[in-house]
């Protein structure tokens, strides 16, 4: 078996921390090989998984290492069986874990083998980052695009989400097999998340075009140059068939080569996400069950679509200038009002600082705006072509199984409509809807969107 493909080849000469990505029928096969030529002289394995990843994969990768003379203990997370979301108090389980199978012995390092998606795998890359430890993933479900990038997104100790900095994974198998047994709703939420890659590929060149935001070529084609084809059969991934979900499973690791490339999310999400991050701040139920973050993005990813189709219908060459500059804000003001939006959060601070690192003065606004206003026509063609129909996008995620609209996440329109605001002031990200805001049309859009 090849070790990757020529598309994984050339992200991972970017990548800061993976060297080897296999995806593929029997890819499990190639673990303890992998092992050996990654991790060279090693000899120790700590296999974390939980119990239903131990039996779709952990107990084979424990054997196939231990037949290779690899000393291997396992970790099992919540072992009665017990669902399980991301906390960091796994990551500290399993850190320990670690330390307790020790991290050196006879002058050999331990290796963290994660067998699971995406809590599992996250939960040993912080452990794993803490300790210094590079480790290896085998990824048992295409739910996430997680696997490749750095950075494990956990509910700290306060009870609030966030990303906590850590590596990448040195090797990741991804075993299509083995993917196949995983629940139909892990492979829905994957595609849902792949799917966002289309809007927040449009928000990165609005911002860039507007000088609001850094551009990274390589980062941009590493996500960009294949997503259409890896999600342009949903009927294939659903009935699991090899071509289509390769396509689709090298989609999601390279939204991670391309995090790792430019050190920044950019590459792989938009304001999409930031409806997402509301939800999580607010510990967002739905029938007693936290909603998976592809789907929670899946329903926002066909708003944002329908916002570009407002903004691509509009004639941004005849703005009009001085009315937008009605709808500019001083600093003071927008530090105020992203102070009040967050307010008795568990994050207070977020909307000032996403205030202050997005202002810029009057004059400077005046003078993005006529650029803009006369570059139309091009940016225009830019974003276009960029785009997916929200009609094409609806269709896809009805045939994976992903929710359309916020009643299908437990939410409403009304309570969507009142984060759409919120999503301004969550992150320094520039996005479409800050752009909307500044024009004046960010509620109509949001309302035609939504209805």
């Amino acid at each position: 078996m090849d070790m990757c493909s020529e598309t994984i080849a050339r992200a991972l000469e970017r990548a800061t921390d993976t060297k080897a990505c296999l995806i593929g029928d029997g890819a499990l096969d190639e673990t303890a090989r992998l092992f050996r030529d990654f991790f060279p002289g090693v000899g120790r394995a700590l296999v974390v998984d939980d119990p239903r990843t131990r039996a779709a994969a952990g107990v084979r990768v424990a054997d196939l290492l231990r037949a290779q003379g690899v000393e291997v203990v396992e970790h099992v997370l919540e072992p009665g069986g017990k669902i399980f979301h991301g906390d960091y108090r796994y990551a500290e389980e399993v850190r320990a874990a670690i330390q307790a199978a020790g991290v050196e012995r006879d002058g050999k390092k331990i290796v963290p083998v994660a067998v699971g998606s995406g809590v599992v795998n996250d939960v040993t890359k912080r452990a794993s980052g803490e300790l210094g430890l590079p480790y290896l993933t085998v990824g048992t479900a295409a739910s996430v695009d997680g696997y490749s990038s750095f950075g494990a997104a956990l509910r700290s100790p306060e009870g609030a989400k966030q990303t906590y900095p850590c590596p990448a994974p040195r090797v990741i198998i991804a075993d299509l097999d083995v993917m196949r047994t995983a629940p139909a709703w892990m492979a829905a939420s994957g595609f849902a998340d792949l799917l966002a890659k289309v809007p927040a590929g449009a928000d990165w060149i609005l911002a860039a075009e507007l000088g609001a935001a850094q551009w990274h070529d390589p980062a941009w084609h590493t996500v960009q140059d294949g997503l259409k084809a890896a999600v342009g059969d949903p009927e294939g991934v659903v009935a699991m068939k090899t071509a289509p979900l390769t396509r689709f499973v090298e989609g999601l690791m390279l939204g991670g080569f391309a995090m790792q490339d430019m050190q920044s999310s950019r590459p792989a999400s938009g304001a999409e996400h930031m409806f997402s991050h509301l939800l999580e701040m607010r510990d967002h139920t739905f029938n007693g069950e936290i909603v998976p973050h592809g789907i929670q993005v899946g329903v926002f990813t066909l708003f944002m679509c329908r916002v570009y189709e407002q903004i691509l219908a509009f004639d941004y060459s005849r703005l009009d200038v001085e009315a937008c500059l009605a709808n500019w804000k001083p600093l003071e003001e927008q530090e105020r009002i992203g102070r009040a939006m967050f307010a008795g959060t568990k994050f207070p601070d977020i909307g000032v600082k996403a205030a202050r690192a997005k202002f810029i003065g009057r004059a400077a606004t005046r003078a993005r705006l006529e650029d803009f206003k006369a570059r139309w026509p091009a940016i225009r063609a830019r974003l276009a072509a960029q785009m997916v129909s929200a009609a094409e996008i609806e269709r896809r995620l009805k045939v994976v199984g992903a929710p359309t609209t916020p009643e299908g996440i437990g939410s409403t329109v009304e309570a969507s409509l009142a984060d759409v605001r919120k999503t301004v002031y969550m992150r320094d990200r520039y996005m479409a809807l800050d752009f909307l805001d500044l024009t004046g049309q960010l509620d109509a859009f949001a309302r035609r969107a939504f209805a």
